[in-house]
This record gives C-alpha cells, sequence and structure tokens, in this order.
C-alpha cells in the first residue's frame, strides 16, 4: 500500500506577527523541519510539501516534492492541494502540520496501524496528523471549506479510529511565546 506523506506549510502566521512563524528557530532550527525530519522517518513513499512561502519551500528537504498555494488563503487551499497530491498509486495519505514539532513517530505509525482513515486526540480535541485512507479522499475533501481546513472530517471520525498524544507532543505554535512554553 502506497504512502504519500504531506506537509502543510503554508500558513499565513497571523496570529505570530510579521516574522513566517514555520522558520522561527526552534530547539536549535527552523521550526518546520521538525515536522518534515518526523515526517521523513515514518518512510512514505513520496513526500509533498504544500508551501507559500519561498524560504519555507528552500529549507525543506530535497526529498520533499513542493506544491505551491498562493500566500494568505484559507486553510481548504492547503488541505485540498495535499490530497490533490495524491496520486493512482497512494492508497493512504498523511498529513501533518508544520507548526506542530513535537509529534513523535509512534503517533504516526500508530496511525499507520488503524484499519482506515484516523487522527490524533489531545485533551479532547482531535487534531492532526491525520491519516486518509483512500476511500476518504473525496470526503474529506469536501467537507473542508474556509479556514476550518479538516476540522470537519475529522470531527466524523469514530473514537477507535483517534490516537491520543500527550499535551506536549499535541504542542501547536501559534505565537512568539508558544516557541518556549514549557511542555505540558
Amino acid at each position: 500500500m502506497a504512502l504519500l506523506g504531506v506537509l502543510l506549510a503554508a500558513g499565513a502566521s497571523r496570529r505570530f506577527g510579521p516574522d513566517d512563524k514555520l522558520l522561527a528557530p526552534f530547539a536549535g532550527r527552523p521550526l518546520v523541519l521538525h515536522a518534515a525530519a518526523t515526517l521523513m522517518a515514518l518512510a512514505p513513499d513520496r513526500l509533498v510539501a504544500v508551501v507559500s512561502a519561498p524560504a519555507v519551500a528552500n529549507i525543506l528537504p530535497p526529498a520533499f516534492e513542493r506544491r505551491f498555494v498562493p500566500a494568505g488563503g484559507a486553510l481548504d487551499l492547503s488541505f485540498h492541494a495535499a490530497i490533490d497530491a495524491a496520486s493512482a498509486q497512494d492508497e493512504r495519505l498523511m498529513i501533518c502540520l508544520g507548526d506542530m514539532p513535537c509529534v513523535p513517530l509512534r503517533a504516526f505509525r500508530a496511525l499507520l496501524a488503524l484499519p482506515g482513515s484516523g487522527a490524533c486526540l489531545c485533551d479532547g480535541q482531535r487534531m492532526p496528523p491525520l491519516l486518509l485512507a483512500r476511500a476518504d479522499y473525496a470526503a474529506a475533501r469536501s467537507a473542508a471549506s474556509g479556514d476550518s481546513g479538516g476540522r470537519r472530517f475529522l470531527a466524523g471520525l469514530p473514537a477507535d479510529r483517534l490516537v491520543t498524544l500527550a499535551r506536549p507532543e499535541g504542542r501547536d505554535i501559534d505565537r512568539p511565546a508558544d516557541l518556549s512554553l514549557p511542555d505540558g
């Protein structure tokens, strides 16, 4: 079963301020490289990064094919681009976010062990990474609208398709202060 790994790295960073949060230093390297490294370690058959900023595209490892979306667009543009990147051979699609640097590889592997689509759960909130089975590509794409991204699709997943993350693992960087918050 071919697996496509997609890194969503095209956000506008509106809450972060004037700087691109994906380029902000986190634990010794740009934030986006943490999620990229974990996705690479999963060893999917192909890697795609959905990006809008050339500076972000330029620092990603060469293993990532770049798909550009317009800067400042709604989340659904990136989510649609992720699903549209799947080829006829890609039976599964793993989507992760460039601003979630602490999701462990074991969570990605637990998603792959599920019988179909699945996502993560942290403190009662459903969140990426999101694994989509080919049978769900169209439903997930049509559920994404505006800034909801994959949220509506995630809401419909059964509880047995959720992998639990501890609070530090589900950490999402939205503001500069988030870069230095203690884990937990």
